[in-house]
């Protein structure tokens, strides 16, 4: 708190220390998932970036809240160039992303098959500090992925070696141009055709509606072969180069950048293909299974950035409770303020034990060292956990601002931007009635899989010794009791009732998942350390974790659903 003698009372702002340092979860969890030796080498970078997220970077944020990308269409003598000018943070955000491997260290061998956790934990340090950079990274990482997948020994000896540089100049992000004006996620309804000349090069044709990477080196996207069957089967996922060595677009125009709700400082862009040289990836079909693997990435990197969005927020609204004096006595000290922020802690200690779980199977899956029931729970958990965080996100952020009275609600303090971009994370990649479908498709090839999910979970709880964790395991049963039942009695309803319950079911599952992992790991923080507040954390996610299945009332749900009396 600060006074100003002609204006009165000034409240000081919150402020952050190290971000890794500072991060009890973080820490514990890696103490945990590395290898001593490993951890010690990893730590170095994570110290370092904790303490630019915390303090260098954080402040640049600030400092250019009203900054955000421009794009210029034209030159001084006409020259159509569509040149999109990016924010003095983003272009720092680049370099640090190199240097910190920010995708490189998922593929190299230096900390297999344990590189991925440790990438994604310097992403979740990086991410709130650096303006939604991790988008572009996401897309990076997926490519890199399908890339690999798909085989391609001429197209991976160009461009993955780029996309997992650490050297800023070598360094390559790709974009992913998937989404149309005749659908977002239902993609096989894409329009853009792919047409073979004379010179036996192919050129796509078309309008990308919503492309999130233009300014990308590459990018890898989806079009229909002329002559190919109509649906997501005669899809092909083709590569291409959007500019020549000149910087200079080849036969795409950037038709404008989308005016959005949040994420303000990712020139998200629409445009259009008019004969864009590009390269089938894999063959003329089956693009849709071709570019699985860069979603399952991207979808991985949308929960890192849900459980760092919570982390912010919660840091943020700690440092001001201890600063904020109301009624005679700092928030820190007024038991319900306290309490609206254990209530928050708890909520982000079970999003980031999910996500990392869902990060060490991942590594260990592209190692070759995960068996097949592994790999059944990594499928299930990639859709429930990125559909599950990021409604956490929005409602841990929302309640952030919220811990801040009227400052939470003003722009120039800039909490009002983690709300609005943390409401993309429920959207991109899927919303989460299409997640929640997918988990559906998953359980139509694989009818136990969710059964043996939940018995992975049991033993998770079965560690559990401490008396206080009895609340949270007996939540735990009855969770599970209540979805057995449902599935048991749902043998027998047909498609559109299982689709009405899809959403409650993956809410569900996700969190009896995510609640079993907190009781496990605040068993083994009290055994080892003496430390009880993960219990807590398990005891409180408890309390918020209620789970009713029913069969659904379809023709109510019609009638208020669409305001049609039947």
């Amino acid at each position: 708190m600060s006074e100003n003698s002609s204006l009165g009372f000034s409240q000081s702002p919150p402020s952050l220390g190290n971000q890794y340092t500072d991060d009890r979860v973080l820490r514990a969890f890696l103490a945990r998932a590395l290898p001593p030796e490993l951890l010690n080498d990893a730590e170095d970078d994570l110290r370092q970036l904790g303490a630019l997220a915390g303090g260098e970077l954080f402040e640049q944020q600030l400092a250019e809240l009203d900054r955000e990308p421009t794009l210029e269409h034209w030159d001084a003598w006409g020259n159509r160039i569509d040149h999109i000018a990016l924010t003095p943070l983003w272009e720092k955000a680049r370099t640090l992303a190199a240097t910190y491997g920010l995708v490189a260290t998922g593929y190299e061998g230096r900390y297999q098959p344990h590189g991925r956790i440790v990438q994604f934990a310097l992403a979740y340090l990086f991410h709130p500090s650096t303006d939604i950079y991790t988008c572009p990274l996401a897309m990076t990482d997926g490519a890199a992925r399908a890339l690999l997948d798909a085989g391609n020994q001429e197209l991976i000896a160009r461009a993955v070696c780029r996309l997992t540089s650490r050297d800023p100049d070598q360094f390559w992000t790709s974009g992913q141009w998937m989404t149309e004006t005749t659908g977002g996620s239902d993609v096989s309804a894409t329009e853009t055709v792919a047409r073979r000349g004379d010179d036996g090069r192919w050129r796509l044709t078309g309008r990308k509606w919503f492309t999130s990477a233009a300014t990308s080196e590459m990018a890898l996207t989806l079009a229909r072969p002329e002559g190919n069957p109509g649906g997501g089967a005669g899809l092909a996922m083709f590569y291409l180069e959007p500019r020549d060595e000149q910087g200079r677009l080849r036969k795409i125009s950037i038709l404008r950048l989308k005016d959005k709700l949040g994420t303000r400082k990712l020139p998200t862009a629409e445009l259009h293909l008019d004969g864009a040289l590009a390269e089938p990836v894999a063959g003329l079909d089956g693009g849709v299974k071709r570019i699985a693997p860069m979603l399952n990435i991207t979808r991985t990197w949308n929960a890192v950035c849900a459980v760092s969005y919570m982390r912010r927020g919660i840091a943020l609204a700690r440092d001001y409770a201890n600063r904020r004096v109301a009624f005679n006595r700092p928030l820190a000290e007024q038991p319900l303020h306290v309490r609206t922020l254990a209530d928050l802690q708890a909520e982000f200690e079970g999003a980031f034990g999910l996500t990392f779980h869902m990060i060490r199977l991942l590594g260990l899956a592209e190692n070759g060292q995960l068996d097949d029931a592994g790999q059944a729970r990594l499928r299930l958990l990639v859709p429930i956990a990125k559909l599950l965080t990021g409604k956490q996100a929005v409602a841990v952020c929302s309640e952030v601002l919220e811990a801040f009275g009227g400052a939470g609600y003003v722009e120039d303090t800039g909490l009002p931007a983690l709300l609005r971009d943390a409401q993309v994370l429920p959207i991109w990649e899927g919303t989460t009635n299409v997640l929640s479908l997918d988990l559906l498709r998953v359980l139509a090839k694989d009818e136990t899989a969710l059964v043996r999910l939940l018995e992975t979970a049991a033993a998770y709880c079965g560690k559990a010794t401490d008396e206080r964790l009895k609340p949270a395991l007996e939540v735990f049963r009855t969770g599970r009791e209540t979805i057995g039942r449902m599935l048991d009695q749902a043998i027998a309803w047909d498609e559109e009732a299982w689709q009405a319950v899809a959403r409650d079911l993956a809410m569900g599952v996700g969190r009896l998942y995510a609640l079993a992992l907190l009781i496990e790991q605040g068993q083994h923080a009290v055994s080892k350390q003496g430390d009880p507040r993960t219990i807590h954390a398990a005891v409180r996610y408890a309390r918020r974790t209620r789970i009713e299945l029913n069969r659904p009332d379809l023709d109510g749900e019609r009638a208020l659903g669409t305001d049609i009396y039947v």
